[in-house]
């Protein structure tokens, strides 16, 4: 599937969109602008890839609403260059966010099939990330530490083996919550020992599960 001037145009639209609603940072709205988030969806959804709305993929995951792919990323104050882990491939959309931003983008997946796809088709369309078949629980301690962290589903707690894959005045930003809503947070290591937390709005996200799925 091409992307066309048609598609490009709905994402301008899109772009506008999540700036109306909110979202400021300008590098941010350039990579939503350029990623083809039509070409990420199942073909029973495509016509419907640049509305501001999550939709099904495989493995009962979802492709997030692109306001809240961007208002994590905004949160997460990328630069150039940091080595960010994220944690839920899924789709690979926000990986592709990511990478566009000029991360050192690594991805964990527990869904096989959701990482077996995203592992050949991102490189396929010009995105480049390590991608890793594992418990994002654990995160990747021998990879460690971390600029930046990203959780791309609803975790129930802030998994503290992850806030120690931080570097010291690293970020990660999560949707917490037990229930179908969560609350948006960011969290910065600021030593060793101390780190402080923020809340932002309310989110609802597929939640965040152990171990891995063959």
């Amino acid at each position: 599937m091409l992307d066309s001037y048609y598609h490009k145009g709905l994402r301008q639209n899109l772009v506008d969109e999540i700036r109306i609603k909110g979202i400021n940072d300008e590098n941010v709205l350039s990579s939503i602008l350029k990623v083809p988030r039509h070409l990420f969806m199942d073909n029973a959804f495509v016509e419907f890839a640049y509305q501001d709305k999550a939709f099904p993929i495989s493995c009962d995951q979802t492709i997030s609403q692109p306001y809240t792919v961007a208002y994590q990323t905004e949160l997460l104050d990328l630069k150039p260059y940091e080595k960010v882990l994220e944690i839920g491939t899924g789709s690979g959309y926000q990986t592709a966010i990511l990478s566009n931003l000029k991360a050192q983008v690594f991805t964990i997946e527990r869904q096989k099939k959701l990482y077996l796809k995203a592992k050949k088709f991102l490189p396929s369309i010009g995105y480049t990330a390590f991608f890793i078949f594992g418990d994002g629980y654990k995160g990747l301690p021998k990879v460690a530490p971390f600029d930046k962290i990203i959780i791309t589903c609803g975790a129930p707690y802030v998994p503290e083996e992850l806030l120690l894959q931080l570097k010291i005045g690293g970020k990660l930003v999560a949707p917490i919550g037990t229930g179908k809503i969560q609350k948006m947070t960011l969290v910065q290591r600021n030593s060793e020992k101390k780190f402080s937390r923020s809340e932002y709005g309310n989110f609802s996200f597929v939640p965040m599960l152990t171990e891995r799925t063959e």
